[in-house]
């Protein structure tokens, strides 16, 4: 059987069209969906019985269940498992802005960069559309409130995944479902210079973000493997012309690693490797994990690289730091749970 949360508006009122329904019956069911919130097809008041019998008999509700909760202030990690017995995790944050989810797109991760948590347990599959609509409903359900602010940066490579992504996207920014504003929403890249250029003509106005990490090829080759298919240049030149079709900011992520990537040369790399770019810099401070050997830099350090930018005429910020008393590296939940630990 079929997930309901899988189809779009669109490709649902294609469905009861075939059927020989009309088209505002799939905005029915999508309401029933998304702001009611159903847990039985049977709960549609409105919609005709047989239709509730065709959906009952073709399609499921439901495909994730809440495995392990951890909290801390403003910040609160969940584990789900999947109905293949897989697991992932999702991030609520409690920003001044408003509240924030981090979701994951795959089962693990293929990109292998070296200070991951994620990258350590190996991609297993892609999620499909459901299983990340499904992250927000659940958390949406336990925190008892509405998610403002979504991002794509869990466990996985969102761009490894882009057609279902892309398919989720369309379901949660349709106003008669969640209706996420595509500006609050943030896809993160490691760097697939394809599918940046192929996102650069997506119809919605969704945010760029692209884990850097390192201002040359010498020190991005070795933390993340990407680069050795997608030079820093070739990265450079996709965002340029993503930026110049878009004409939308890029958010470069940049992790700070304790005498890796964190110099006051890497600070000027940086700044004239992004000159003249719509963009700005998100300087965020490591959480380190048991497995990794990485070390997180110094609050000197991180001022220090803070303060070269600034100067430099590079729009920076260091990321608000969560969860020290949860899971906070991404992927660290899961694989604590799958080595039993």
């Amino acid at each position: 059987m079929e997930n309901i949360y899988n189809y779009s508006l669109t490709n649902l009122e294609k469905l009861v069209i075939s059927l020989g329904y009309k088209k505002f019956n799939a905005g029915q069911i999508f309401d029933w969906l998304y702001k009611k919130r159903i847990t039985s097809f049977n709960e549609m008041t409105n919609v005709k019985k047989e239709l509730i019998d065709y959906l009952n008999e073709n399609f499921t509700l439901g495909s994730i269940d809440t495995l392990a909760v951890e909290k801390d202030t403003d910040v609160c990690k969940f584990l789900f498992k999947l109905n293949d017995g897989q697991k992932i995790e999702a991030v609520y944050m409690n920003h001044d802005y408003g509240n924030s989810l981090c979701i994951s797109t795959q089962v693990g991760c293929n990109m292998s960069c070296a200070f991951c948590e994620s990258g350590r347990l190996k991609k297993v599959r892609n999620l499909e559309s459901c299983e990340m609509v499904e992250q927000i409903l659940q958390i949406e359900e336990e925190l008892k409130l509405r998610i403002t602010h979504l991002v794509l940066m869990g466990i996985g490579e969102p761009f490894d995944n882009y057609d279902n992504v892309m398919n989720f996207i369309d379901i949660i920014n349709e106003n008669k479902g969640l209706g996420l504003g595509a500006r609050h929403i943030t896809i993160s890249t490691c760097g697939l210079v394809p599918k940046i250029k192929e996102f650069a003509r997506y119809d919605k106005q969704v945010n760029l973000a692209i884990s850097l990490h390192a201002p040359n090829n010498e020190i991005r080759n070795k933390i993340m493997p990407i680069n050795k298919a997608y030079k820093i240049e070739e990265l450079i030149s996709a965002l340029k012309e993503y930026i110049s079709i878009t004409n939308r900011r890029v958010t470069f992520e940049y992790i700070l690693l304790k005498d890796i990537n964190d110099t006051t040369k890497c600070a000027n790399e940086l700044s004239d490797l992004l000159r003249g770019m719509n963009c700005y810099v998100n300087l965020i401070p490591y959480n380190e994990t048991s497995h990794i050997e990485f070390k997180k830099s110094d609050k000197d350090s991180i001022t220090r690289f803070y303060d070269t930018l600034k100067k430099r005429g590079i729009n920076v910020t260091v990321r608000k730091e969560f969860g020290s008393k949860v899971s906070a590296a991404c992927g660290q939940l899961r694989s604590k749970h799958e080595e039993g630990k």
